[in-house]
């Protein structure tokens, strides 16, 4: 595991990550065959998580993809749960405790936080990347804008 409190600039914390993302997905463009790294990466590098991986847009639905953990939801309307809202607001979402939030969709009811990233290309949106923890309270701010740096890379080297 990297320790994940430093700065994000150079080789700590997220910058570490982001390094071995690169390289990780460097050679290769085909969307789930990066996608399960990606998931798998994260999953590994990642203290205190359950879940993690990608719900993929499917005409205005999210439909499971590569992922770790526990088994999962298959479908997920759009403004459903943690997930459905970031892919209906196209925006991140943070959420300290998930069993506060209106519409949540217990999955896994050892699930306590969870940080959802819309994934968007060319103006599309092609799903969202899910991050669940036991843990309340896991995901920080910083956590937030290390994971959306990632996925950022994730999209630049992914054909979608």
């Amino acid at each position: 595991m990297i320790d994940l409190k430093g700065t994000g600039e150079g080789l700590d914390g997220y910058g570490l990550l982001a390094a071995q993302l690169e390289s990780l997905l460097a050679d290769e463009r085909d969307f789930i065959a990066n996608a399960a790294q990606f998931s798998a990466f994260l999953f590994s590098q990642l203290d205190d998580l359950n879940w993690a991986g990608f719900y993929l847009n499917r005409n205005e639905e999210l439909v499971l993809g590569p992922f770790q953990g526990q088994i999962a939801c298959v479908r997920i309307p759009f403004g459903r749960g943690v997930c459905g809202t970031a892919a209906a607001t196209r925006q991140t979402q943070r959420v300290e405790d998930v069993h506060a939030f209106a519409g949540h969709i217990a999955c896994d009811s050892a699930s306590n936080s969870e940080l959802v990233v819309p994934l968007i290309k060319g103006g599309r949106l092609i799903g969202v990347l899910d991050l669940d923890s036991p843990k309340l309270a896991r995901f920080t701010e910083h956590d937030r804008a290390g994971i959306e740096q990632l996925t950022e890379i994730f999209l630049r080297l992914t054909d979608c």
